[in-house]
């Protein structure tokens, strides 16, 4: 009876293994699924908003985009806020993956319907007096330079409480809001097509020759729209691009809201964002004032932040002055 017990047992020692090796293997080849994707010519697209066929990727792209790895860079910001210039850290994070255009999310496997984004996670934060601001955007644009953003979407916390946006790419831009303030409390709305301000970020990084010029209808970050509690729509702007010394500035001059946004970026490939400017007026009523918000590149790394997050994984910090 004993000999029968301890057999049992081992039988049930060995079930417990298997399981837990076939759980590692599953986790392991769905990672490496993902990081196969390499060439967006090959993925399928979504059939709404189509402008043309995915352009095709080039080599360099590849080598520098697919290689599983991000691209963080830190900046110290100056920014404009109840009519005075904050101090303050920003970053953003590039890192491409595959996207499922019907459920506008991260893609968890392979799917033959899956879209190759270049995804982009900006995030600001600096105080305001006593209390702290935290902002973060996430941009989803596809690599094949040939649709508007499947998704961007935008998330402030504050003392006073926290808002939440989101637009999708859809037959128009639906658009969905979430506020503390009893007027803004839930909104929906649908929008026409019109160039997003917060794709332009991800067109740099993909394909800056194919960046619109002159007269443009643009609509505005959704970070613009919910810190001064606007309706989102369109507008009219004037868009023009310069090189110098080997940095190029594309700049998006919005004339009937006095805001002009300026990007930097290097001239050759992969086009990395060196640092931005944006006049506004902030501040309200008779007070408010023509103001420069900056943000000024510290450092940039190139890494697989998703799997260092230990308490030894912290001094990586250091490394872009966070």
């Amino acid at each position: 009876m004993k000999k029968w017990i301890r057999f049992e047992l081992l039988l049930v020692f060995f079930a417990l293994v298997i399981t837990a090796f076939e759980g590692c293997k599953e986790n392991s080849t769905s990672t490496s699924k993902e990081l196969a994707i390499t060439d967006a010519s090959d993925l399928e697209v979504p059939t709404v908003g189509i402008v043309s066929k995915p352009k095709a990727v080039s080599q360099a792209f590849k080598k520098y985009w697919y290689s599983g790895k991000a691209e963080i860079t830190s900046y110290k910001l100056k920014q404009a806020r109840y009519g005075e210039i904050r101090e303050g850290k920003s970053a953003l994070i590039f890192v491409t993956e595959p996207f499922l255009p019907g459920k506008q999310v991260k893609a968890d496997r392979n799917n033959p319907d899956n879209v190759s984004v270049l995804k982009l996670n900006a995030t600001k934060k600096y105080l305001t007096g006593i209390y702290p601001y935290s902002i973060m955007s996430s941009t989803f644009y596809p690599v094949g330079d040939n649709q508007h953003a499947l998704k961007t979407s935008l998330s402030v916390q504050e003392w006073c409480g926290h808002v939440y946006a989101q637009l999708n790419n859809r037959e128009t831009f639906e658009y969905t809001a979430h506020s503390y303030f009893e007027s803004e409390a839930d909104e929906q709305a649908s929008v026409g097509k019109a160039l997003l301000e917060n794709e332009i970020w991800n067109k740099i990084r993909v394909n800056p020759e194919n960046l619109p010029l002159g007269s443009i209808e643009i609509i505005p970050s959704l970070e613009f729209f919910r810190l001064r509690h606007l309706d989102l729509k369109a507008f009219s702007a004037t868009a023009s691009m310069q090189t110098e010394n080997g940095i190029t500035s594309y700049s998006i001059d919005y004339k009937d809201i006095e805001r002009k946004l300026t990007i930097d970026f290097s001239e050759s490939f992969p086009y990395e964002i060196e640092g931005w400017t944006e006049e506004f007026k902030s501040g309200y009523g008779p007070n408010a004032k023509l103001l420069k918000s900056t943000g000024t590149k510290l450092n940039r790394i190139r890494t697989a932040y998703w799997g260092q997050n230990s308490n030894k994984d912290v001094f990586l910090r250091d490394s872009l002055g966070l």
